[in-house]
């Protein structure tokens, strides 16, 4: 199948429109890994995204890959704050990722931009092993809007990594036009939004509005690498169908809401924030009936523990009041529990 290509900005390199998000890997073995991620190569997909801090998914795309590595385009991240760990991180990814290259190395989500002049700093770092040939280009990733702007206006990395579906402020669809006025690649993480978004079609058909977006697609499962498959081999596009989808959607989500980031984390009481935080919408918008075992029930429950440290608050890049809106959640819970526990 003959996938569309995409100019990753001012890199100029040519990266398949429906790319490998590898997140996701990390839950799988290696032999379902290796299985899925070449299936994906096979059947034309040529980007593939993952980071460091993936435990495993580095080592298992290149064990994946390794023998077609001039084949695809690899990406990865660092969430190093000094030239040192970033040194280290670039190293391990090379051998993990097994291959003396990296074609485009992410600085992942700081939360202020690291310093070009910095001879110490992870700047340094990159602009180091770019000179040693060990990385071709340097881009970020980020969750802020503030951040993600300053790096554009910058002028100092090739790609930006952000957040971007249906549900996206208009400042968001902004920084999109920005990045293609300043031959940024614009790389979309979380179209599904955090998994928010049940119709694949329609993400499809909203991404590709967006000439110069590339949207990586978290993939787990054959069968979601199955349906990515099937939107572009139809060159699935918007129809008055799938615009009233979105149009509901945004009616029903499009407020200040959890992106299940983990950005939050670790809470200091054990909360899983990023599931508690947005059960209100999982017990609604997907099968409800694993959300209401009693592992669950003494999870949400451990938000009765919460001491409104606000550490969680602190990390947010998108400024929830969390300590607010695990309570709210938890009301929620309780109301559904109570008016479903009779079918469990």
């Amino acid at each position: 199948m003959e996938i569309q290509k995409v100019r990753l900005g001012r890199t100029e390199l040519w990266v398949t429109k429906t790319a490998f998000g590898a997140l996701p890997i990390q839950r799988i073995s290696r032999g379902d890994t290796k299985k899925l991620v070449r299936r994906a190569y096979e059947a034309g997909i040529n980007y593939f995204d993952t980071a460091n801090a993936y435990t495993d998914s580095e080592e298992k795309l290149g064990e994946a890959l390794h023998d077609v590595r001039h084949s695809v385009i690899l990406s990865t991240k660092s969430e190093g704050e000094d030239k040192k760990t970033v040194q280290g991180h670039i190293e391990e990814s090379l051998r993990r990722l097994q291959t003396d290259y990296i074609d485009l190395f992410q600085f992942h989500n700081p939360e202020k931009l690291p310093d070009p002049h910095d001879p110490d700093g992870p700047f340094a770092a990159a602009l180091e092993a770019k000179q040693k040939g060990y990385i071709r280009h340097i881009g970020i990733t980020n969750h802020r809007l503030k951040v993600a702007l300053a790096a554009v206006e910058s002028g100092n990395f090739e790609t930006m990594q952000f957040p971007f579906s249906y549900l996206s402020a208009r400042q968001d669809i902004d920084l999109v036009a920005k990045c293609r006025a300043a031959d940024m690649g614009f790389i979309a993480m979380k179209g599904l939004c955090g998994g928010m978004l049940n119709n694949a079609a329609a993400c499809y058909a909203f991404m590709q509005q967006f000439e110069n977006v590339v949207p990586i697609w978290g993939i787990q499962y054959e069968w979601e690498l199955d349906q990515w498959l099937e939107l572009t081999e139809k060159r699935q596009g918007m129809t008055p169908e799938l615009q009233a989808v979105i149009d509901q959607d945004r009616r029903e989500l499009a407020h200040d809401f959890c992106r299940s980031c983990g950005y939050c984390l670790p809470c200091t009481v054990g909360i899983d924030i990023p599931q508690a935080a947005r059960m209100a919408m999982l017990l609604r918008r997907s099968p409800y009936q694993p959300y209401l075992s009693d592992e669950w029930h003494a999870k949400m429950h451990q938000i009765e523990k919460c001491v409104r440290c606000n550490a969680c608050k602190g990390r947010c890049p998108y400024e929830l009041d969390i300590p607010d809106l695990l309570q709210t959640m938890l009301k929620d819970y309780d109301q559904f529990y109570a008016e479903h526990c009779a079918e469990r």
